[in-house]
């Protein structure tokens, strides 16, 4: 039966009070004043102007509330006002009123179609093939509601499978034919959401509040964007209105219980890191990453947060890792590509820490991330330049007295006297380390040049390439007998200083 709410406003019940003129008319004048109105309402409705066509039409059946073609003209233009329920009282009223009323059925068939009720649907159009067995129209709507149900099946299996595209794809074949199908919308909408089309998600959840601000499932859906987007207390007020609209709502009870969870875990973890207790945070940003996976936003800023921590702890393999996983998940994130640029730079992988500030910088052209990348690229040019500090195995903040003893213990042990009875293949190789070792003391023991090495400047093109590693020998041993190197009984690797 059509709702009171409805037909109260535009139907002709009996408590309706009639116009006291018409109390006069008898009923043969009453239908032909009704046909008046009715001619007058299709001629607005060729005109497009459907308002005034529906206003006529109203009029028609509060003369005549027993003719199912009035009741049938208006729910074709309650149809193409979009007003599909009020339609579909219309069309039901209709074919009460005349069972056999074909136009009535395909209004009422239409309207299920368009509000999602395909099985509904059906019946009405089978009932017009009962009535004209060749109706064209018919059978083709019911091709079209045959396959809102596979489209609906199909995003069924989809969702189960988490294949959150193709439930878009569903819905958005199926609203091709059922536009006013709210389940449809929101079921689309939903999913959008957990593809983290958030902007879209929003369009639909808001079209329909729009029409229905007291609508649980769209409440549910502006929650669950604003939760996946990270700004959990507005989301936490949207999931606790949806519930008051509909107190059974099983997925906005779970998405507030996920999103108060989430935001007390990550808070813990951030107040166990201020107070330098690193392991502890470390485990809360683990256990916060459990809570929900398809939190892709506050999932990246878990992972950042928890490679700062593992950078914190010396992880720097886990917290490249961790930064990586961020990225993975927010392509845009930033603090995450600056965390692993600088674990990179930490682990000596220069290449990999200038292609990360290359992305920032070119992200965000500020001057610190541009003082980042051009440090980085400094050290990537000092990296592929012999390590001189790495030859005398000694760190870079190595004093005078230091790198003297590591030439003096370097130089002996390459010295190429000390290996005149090995193969001419180790002799060379010594030679050469003979040499590389002279090299380095000549750089790290002048401040000049050693500064200029830190700095990253080619030593070569300022003429210091070419060293003699036995002039460097002798003036660091001192004396002009120089230093030889004799075998003894005990080996060949025995010496002794001989002065002339």
């Amino acid at each position: 039966m059509p709702s009171p709410s409805f037909h109260s406003k535009m139907s002709s019940d009996s408590d309706v009070p009639m116009d006291p003129e018409m109390a006069f008319l008898d009923d043969e004048d009453l239908e032909r004043e009704a046909e008046v109105f009715k001619e007058q309402g299709n001629a607005y409705y060729v005109k497009k102007d459907y308002s005034e066509a529906f206003n006529y039409y109203t009029k028609a059946i509060d003369m005549c509330p027993k003719n199912a073609s009035y009741y049938g003209n208006r729910a074709a233009t309650l149809m193409m006002l979009s007003r599909y329920r009020e339609a579909l009282e219309d069309s039901q009223q209709a074919v009460r009123l005349d069972d056999t009323f074909v136009k009535g059925h395909l209004r009422e068939g239409k309207c299920h179609l368009s509000l999602g009720n395909a099985m509904a649907a059906s019946r009405c159009f089978q009932k017009v093939l009962e009535l004209e067995s060749d109706n064209g129209q018919a059978q083709q709507e019911i091709k079209n509601a045959d396959s809102i149900l596979e489209y609906e099946r199909m995003a069924e299996i989809g969702f189960d499978k988490r294949d959150f595209r193709m439930v878009v794809f569903c819905m958005d074949r199926a609203l091709e034919s059922a536009a006013a199908c709210h389940r449809f919308k929101i079921l689309k909408a939903e999913c959008l959401a957990l593809l983290g089309r958030y902007p879209e998600a929003q369009s639909v959840a808001s079209d329909i509040l729009r029409m229905d601000s007291t609508n649980g499932d769209a409440l549910y859906v502006r929650g669950l964007c604003l939760y996946y987007e990270d700004c959990i207390d507005k989301a936490v007020q949207f999931f606790v209105q949806a519930l008051r609209m509909a107190p059974d709502h099983e997925k906005a009870r779970l998405a507030c219980r996920n999103a108060k969870a989430l935001k007390a875990k990550k808070e813990e973890g951030n107040k166990a890191f201020k107070e330098g207790n690193y392991t502890e945070a470390y485990d809360l940003y683990t256990e916060a990453l459990t809570i929900d996976p398809n939190n892709i936003k506050t999932n990246a800023k878990l992972y950042c947060n928890r490679a700062t921590v593992g950078s914190k702890l010396s992880k720097l393999e886990q917290a490249i890792d961790d930064c990586t996983k961020a990225i993975k998940l927010d392509e845009t994130y930033i603090k995450a590509y600056l965390r692993r640029a600088q674990c990179y730079m930490d682990s000596e992988m220069y290449e990999e820490a200038v292609r990360d500030y290359e992305k920032v910088y070119q992200t965000e052209k500020t001057k610190d991330h541009k003082h980042l990348l051009k440090n980085a690229q400094l050290e990537l040019k000092k990296s592929k330049r012999k390590d001189y500090y790495k030859v005398l195995g000694v760190d870079k903040h190595a004093t005078e007295d230091e790198i003297k003893k590591a030439y003096r213990k370097r130089a002996l042990m390459h010295h190429p006297d000390r290996h005149s009875s090995a193969t001419q293949e180790v002799q060379k190789e010594e030679e050469k380390k003979f040499k590389e070792v002279g090299e380095a003391f000549t750089i790290l023991s002048d401040p000049k040049k050693k500064s200029r090495y830190d700095n990253g400047h080619d030593l070569e093109e300022d003429g210091m390439g070419d060293v003699d590693a036995n002039n460097i020998f002798k003036a660091f041993f001192g004396g002009p007998g120089g230093f030889s190197f004799e075998g003894s009984a005990s080996g060949p690797g025995n010496f002794f200083f001989q002065f002339g």
